[in-house]
């Protein structure tokens, strides 16, 4: 079994991203507005990839993982609407072959079923199963008290902020994507 991936996280508050050598040597080219940028994003990359690690940790006994729960979060919402593919492909922001494959797998294990859509015979359409329902009802329970605790430490006003505040900042990020995609 892998290490405990909170007690991973706690660590990570020890390490300096980046490394003070590497401030120094960026300050020595850019202004402190332009080094505070570099931490910004340092921070961000790293604290997404210690989250997934958690996440991962978490969903590995019950969902299999953050996308997966993702889907069948959306499946589950969706309550007896039957959910298109492309449905799942935008709101999970992936490839068609990603969403493919894994609702292949969730559909062998027997947490989906996915169907043509009689409309429009190039649709699939996804509904959970009875088992998948099961499956995502005690992982979403068993989450949300880790999300308490993990996230406690914030008021609603103060997540609010933060989920603005990361969207903001997601938004710059595809803008300039975007710009240079399209000079």
């Amino acid at each position: 079994m892998r290490g405990n991936p909170l007690k991973d996280l706690e660590n990570s508050e020890q390490t300096n991203f980046p490394t003070p050598y590497l401030r120094e040597a960026y300050l020595r080219r850019f202004p402190e507005d332009a080094a505070q940028r570099m931490e910004t994003v340092f921070l961000i990359k790293s604290g997404s990839q210690q989250i997934t690690n958690v996440l991962n940790s978490w969903l590995e006994g019950t969902a299999g993982s953050p996308a997966r729960f993702q889907t069948l979060a959306l499946l589950w919402g969706a309550g007896d609407r039957p959910v298109p593919h492309q449905e799942i492909i935008a709101a999970l922001q992936v490839k068609r072959a990603t969403v493919s494959a894994m609702m292949y797998s969730l559909e062998q294990e027997g947490l989906v079923r996915s169907v043509g859509d009689e409309e429009d015979r190039r649709r699939l359409l996804a509904t959970l199963t009875d088992k998948g329902k099961e499956i995502f009802t005690s992982a979403m329970d068993l989450n949300a008290a880790r999300l308490k605790k993990a996230l406690g430490v914030l008021t609603q006003d103060e997540l609010a902020l933060f989920q603005s505040f990361y969207r903001r900042v997601r938004d710059g990020f595809l803008k300039v994507a975007d710009e240079e995609a399209n000079p």
